[in-house]
């Protein structure tokens, strides 16, 4: 399943929010649905995650208008992960063919 990240502007404020389903049919409207909030947690609070659980936890849809839509971003798993999960491992060389050899 899809999840789509989108960064906007609120009340002269910037906010991402992550969705599992976003619509762009309206002419003048993005539509976002099923929210992807952060649970929090009982060691370390987040202001950020607070403030948009505050303003958009009990939201079903959200319809934002086009102009305040800076950047959307699709991903096929969760983009949040932790990185150390898809490093190289340690003392293993990597081959690519990506660049030709220079003679």
């Amino acid at each position: 399943m899809n999840i789509f990240r989108v960064h906007f502007t609120w009340k002269e404020k910037e906010y991402m929010l992550k969705a599992y389903s976003l619509d762009m049919t309206h002419p003048y409207f993005v539509s976002i649905k099923d929210l992807l909030l952060h649970e929090p947690s009982s060691f370390l609070i987040n202001p950020a995650d607070d403030e948009i659980r505050k303003n958009f936890g009990e939201v079903r849809q959200l319809m934002l208008p086009f102009q305040s839509v800076s950047l959307i971003e699709e991903f096929t798993a969760e983009p949040d992960m932790k990185k150390s999960e898809f490093k190289i491992p340690k003392g293993e060389v990597v081959v690519t063919d990506r660049f030709p050899k220079r003679s």
